[in-house]
């Protein structure tokens, strides 16, 4: 197997911490450990979930498919570098709603004339995220808003502001899991659900927390030699967190999406771009947010860069106009690469910094 021969990265880069190895050459190994684990997480909670039946399955599928983005923006952001993060969302959120949607369109619509997917499903989840999107980017708006119109009554700061925009967010993913798993479960049930349990109980556990553990070793070599590796580059940290630490987080999606959407599941294709767009609004976020809130440099949901609040808004809406008809072709995954290669080239001519 592919994933089981790139597992030597993970004694090569610890190797390599110790040895005090060139930072880029650290920093590309420790990266790709993370990706490679975020892979066997995904196969992990998917025969959890398979163990588990279709209701709780569900539930492990959601809650722990995310594990490789947070544990990695958890430790950049105990490194003090929160403005990484919040490029390390942005890129997260682009990047599986418009280079993976788009790649995975691609992979199956090139030997198809098009393909069709549930409007139903799909236009739900869209629809969700755009809602998300909305109160994910209230604080900034209205941190833009005081600042402009100079207002000193204000009674809310960044910061408090973030915190119950985040508690909100929270309830919006409990309601929506509520919604997906109990009471709609038989019209959004897994198409995965009833698969294969090709592994034992025990071994996907052991599985999803030991890739857990050794992803949060991993993360902490890359937050420490993050800087380093942008100034060898000569490249902005943010262009490091909107790309490379944002596909390294969500290249178990991507490669999934592919795979299913080159087997003409594209209800499936699109429910894991969509919904790991999802996770990362209503979930991922909020909890960076809270967890942050104790540490010496909390992060709020002030996203200070333009470039983010419009990259997240055109994503948002560029998928509910994919979602509507119920059908893709391989022009529309060009047109969604397309999107995402021109917000990179934006991000990239970011100076350093």
């Amino acid at each position: 197997m592919v994933f089981t021969s790139f597992l030597v990265l993970i004694p090569i880069s610890m190797g390599l911490r110790y040895m005090q190895a060139p930072v880029l050459t650290t920093f590309v190994a420790s990266a790709g450990s993370i990706a490679v684990l975020a892979e066997w997480i995904r196969r992990g909670t998917e025969q959890l979930a398979r163990h588990a039946g279709p209701t709780i399955g569900g539930l492990v599928m959601v809650s722990f498919g995310s594990v490789a983005e947070l544990v990695l923006a958890l430790f950049v952001l105990a490194n003090g570098q929160a403005s990484v993060v919040q490029a390390q969302i942005t890129g997260s959120i682009i990047g599986t709603s418009l280079l993976g949607l788009g790649i995975a369109i691609l992979a199956g619509g090139l030997s198809r004339r098009r393909q069709t997917f549930s409007s139903s499903k799909a236009g739900l989840q869209s629809t969700l995220l755009i809602l998300a999107v909305i109160a994910l980017l209230l604080p900034a708006i209205f941190d833009y808003t005081a600042r402009q119109d100079h207002l000193h009554n204000v009674r809310l700061t960044d910061e408090e502001l973030s915190l119950g925009a985040s508690i909100v967010l929270l309830v919006l993913y409990g309601g929506n899991l509520a919604y997906t798993l109990i009471t709609h479960r038989d019209a959004f049930a897994d198409e995965e659900a009833n698969g294969d349990r090709s592994w034992s109980l025990g071994l996907s556990i052991g599985v999803v927390v030991g890739c857990t553990a050794v992803i949060a070793l991993e993360a902490e070599i890359v937050s420490e030699v993050l800087t380093q590796t942008a100034e060898t580059l000569r490249i902005s940290t943010v262009f490091l967190g909107v790309v490379v630490l944002a596909l390294v987080g969500t290249s178990a999606d991507l490669f999934a999406a592919s795979w299913f959407a080159r087997s003409d599941r594209m209800t499936l294709a699109l429910s894991i771009c969509i919904g790991s767009a999802i996770q990362l609004v209503l979930v991922v976020t909020p909890v960076l947010v809270l967890i942050s809130a104790f540490m010496d440099s909390p992060m709020s949901l002030v996203f200070g860069n333009p470039l983010y609040l419009f990259a997240i808004a055109s994503t948002a809406f560029i998928v509910s106009a994919v979602a509507r008809d119920g059908e893709t072709t391989w022009f529309e995954g060009l047109l969604l690469v397309g999107v995402y290669v021109l917000f990179a080239l934006g991000f990239f001519f970011i100076g350093p910094g």
